[in-house]
C-alpha cells in the first residue's frame, strides 16, 4: 500500500511539472536586433568589446616587455628556458597556463642504479630570480632491486634554477636583439 501511494504521489509531481512547463510555450520569445550601425566593419585600431573586456583575457598585449607569452599564463623566457633545460628528461606534463613541468623518473646512463625526477614550478609573470622554483627528487635501488627514495643535495635544485634562470636570460637578448 505504501509503495501504490510513493509512486502515486511521485507520478503526480510529474505530471505537474509537465504542466507547468507546457504552458511556458505558450509566450513568444523575443530576440534583440542589431542596428545597421553596428554591422559596419570595426577598423582595426578601434577597441573590440569582448566578454572579458577591451584588453582581453591576457590583458593589453601591449604592455609586454617582460615575455608575458600572449597565450600562456606564466612569463614565456622563463617557460621556454625551463623546457630547454629540463628537455633531456621524459616530460610527465606541462601546464603553460599553471606554470608547471613534471618529469619523469630518469636513469643516468653511467649510472643505472640512480634515478632522477623533477618538477618545475614558474611562479611569476616577470623575468625574476625568484620566479622559478625546481624540486629534485632521486631513487636508488636497494639490494632487492626496488626503487628507494634517497635524500637530495639541495644544491642540486639550486644548480637547475641557475641553469633556468641563465638560459631565460639568453632567450630575452636574442629576442631584444
Amino acid at each position: 500500500m505504501k509503495i501504490k501511494l510513493a509512486n502515486i504521489v511521485v507520478l503526480s509531481a510529474l505530471g505537474l511539472s509537465a504542466a507547468a512547463l507546457s504552458a511556458c510555450s505558450e509566450s513568444k520569445a523575443v530576440f534583440p536586433t542589431r542596428d545597421k550601425a553596428s554591422t559596419s566593419p570595426r577598423m582595426g585600431n578601434e577597441p573590440r568589446e569582448t566578454v572579458f573586456g577591451t584588453e582581453g583575457l591576457f590583458g593589453d598585449k601591449k604592455k609586454g616587455g617582460q615575455g608575458d607569452g600572449v597565450g600562456i599564463g606564466v612569463n614565456s623566457f622563463l617557460w621556454r628556458a625551463s623546457l630547454d633545460t629540463v628537455g633531456f628528461m621524459p616530460i610527465a606534463t606541462a601546464d603553460p597556463f599553471g606554470g608547471t613541468i613534471i618529469t619523469d623518473w630518469y636513469q643516468l646512463p653511467e649510472a643505472p642504479s640512480e634515478r632522477f625526477k623533477l618538477n618545475v614550478f614558474i611562479l611569476d609573470r616577470a623575468l625574476r630570480a625568484d620566479g622559478v622554483k625546481v624540486s629534485v627528487f632521486k631513487q636508488m635501488r636497494d639490494a632487492m632491486g626496488q626503487w628507494v627514495d634517497v635524500k637530495v643535495e639541495p644544491r642540486m635544485a639550486t644548480d637547475m634554477e641557475n641553469s633556468i634562470l641563465t638560459r631565460a636570460r639568453q632567450l630575452r637578448i636574442v629576442s631584444t636583439d
